[in-house]
């Protein structure tokens, strides 16, 4: 295989191309990760990996057909193969109903002809050695760490007939921590874009003390419990109403986001809280891209979006719903302003929120949460999701935690949660536990919520 630099084989793509317009795509990712069990490093690696993506356009009567290929580890020699299969897959669509002019100009980032940003196993070299020393803590002190490191950082290249030329790095770090020992196992996990900002200490520190909050274990039956969501919890929640809020699901009258009678339910109060949920692509220490990547035409996303302006953009203000993620085309479908996904998330509740701390010792009883995972949908129309706690749930009364207790199955809507807020704490960067392999990037803060429904007593330990 020739290698091509992506730059020069979007060029060369666009220049192969016969269709009325073209659009291409080329992502360059590397990866570094760290991986440890028992105390111990046990595999480290770097890997590099290309696709390119060519969207062909033609235009037909009732309007423009679009062929969309996309392969990995694509060379110089096989880009007019590439252009060609799209083409050909353009020859048979029948017209896009998503169709629409291309982006001209954009906002880009950083320069289109720099060589693609890079990883490797470099990014550890503060993590490593402070990894190394909190081993050593744990085993001097009885406990077991696992957990693995993971950097990607992603150079996308997009370039149309139109004249777009757009570049964006994207950096994605995350670090997740068990610790092991003889009352159960604690977990925690930090989003980084270099790692440069973990503490590992604090950490593992803070793991050590809650495994010996489970040296008392408390049965307690399936309920409704006042409960504490901390950050990430929270972020698990608030991620699956993002991806579900989705404007022309609305319209159709697919979710939670739709009107009885028709429509959305844009205006509508959803929390009895003053909580905001948005995106910007711009926020401090979660920037993303800045316009919009589009590798395939869904009901969400759009080819002939490609290269178009991100703004920040609130979702929920002030307790009430202002936008749904939008295209161009349901846009236009639906009437309403065009809001795009962006790819991080922010809640945030009145100024002056407690931290989690504060909210533990303000609870006369109640439960406080570590993360949710195997979430799934139970029911679109109301959001309904299921699934379980997961390492260490405890048992605060009078401002203290007792002891760990049992995990359960939950029953809950993220829409309806928002309804029976009772306090909202401060917001800090947080990782989501089931969804860090799609999102990374989010804000939260703890969640106080009078009647969380444990629906079940789980037997996963």
């Amino acid at each position: 295989m020739t290698v091509i630099r992506p730059q020069d084989a979007v060029e060369r793509a666009l220049s192969l191309s016969r269709a009325d317009d073209c659009i291409v795509i080329a992502d360059e990712t590397g990866t570094a990760n760290l991986r440890w069990a028992g105390n111990t490093l046990t595999t480290n690696g770097v890997t590099r990996s290309n696709r390119l993506t060519v969207i062909a356009l033609r235009r037909k009567p009732g309007g423009v057909a679009s062929g969309v290929v996309s392969r990995a580890a694509v060379g110089a020699d096989d880009i007019e193969d590439l252009v060609r299969a799209a083409e050909a897959v353009a020859d048979g669509n029948e017209p896009a109903e998503d169709a629409a002019p291309l982006i001209t100009e954009s906002p880009g980032g950083g320069s289109w002809d720099e060589a693609p940003a890079e990883t490797g196993i470099d990014v550890y070299g503060r993590l490593a050695p402070a990894l190394g020393e909190a081993f050593a803590r744990a085993e001097s002190g009885g406990r077991r760490l696992y957990g693995f490191a993971n950097h990607v950082v992603t150079s996308t290249f997009l370039g149309s007939s139109a004249g777009l030329r757009l570049r964006h790095d994207q950096p994605t770090g995350l670090l997740e921590l068990n610790a092991k020992g003889a009352s159960g196992s604690a977990w925690s996990g930090v989003a980084t874009r270099d790692f440069t900002d973990v503490d590992v200490t604090a950490l593992t520190d803070d793991l050590a003390r809650r495994l010996a909050r489970g040296e008392r274990r408390i049965d307690l039956p399936a309920g409704r419990y006042e409960t504490i969501l901390p950050p990430s919890a929270v972020a698990d929640l608030m991620i699956y109403l993002y991806w579900s809020a989705g404007a022309r699901d609305a319209a159709d009258g697919r979710t939670v986001f739709s009107a009885p009678g028709g429509g959305t339910r844009i205006g509508e109060k959803l929390a009895n809280l003053p909580v905001t949920l948005s995106s910007d692509p711009h926020a401090a220490g979660l920037q993303a891209a800045p316009f919009v990547i589009a590798h395939a035409s869904t009901r969400e996303s759009s080819v002939f979006d490609n290269g178009l302006p991100l703004a920040a953009t609130d979702w929920i203000r002030e307790g009430t719903l202002t936008s749904l993620t939008q295209t161009r085309h349901s846009a236009d479908r639906t009437g309403l302003p065009l809001t795009p996904a962006i790819d991080n998330l922010v809640m945030a509740g009145p100024d002056g929120g407690a931290s989690l701390e504060d909210m533990v010792a303000r609870t006369e009883r109640g439960l406080l949460l570590t993360c949710l995972w195997y979430i799934r949908e139970v029911d679109p129309q109301s959001l309904l999701l299921t699934g379980l706690t997961r390492d260490g749930v405890y048992l605060v009364e009078d401002g203290e935690i007792v002891g760990a207790v049992n995990n359960f199955r939950f029953n809950e809507s993220p829409v309806d949660l928002l309804g029976r807020l009772s306090e909202v704490g401060a917001s800090v960067p947080t990782l989501p536990r089931e969804w860090s392999d799609y999102f990374t990037r989010t804000r939260m803060p703890a969640i106080r919520v009078g009647d969380f429904h444990m629906s079940t007593v789980s037997k996963a330990e």
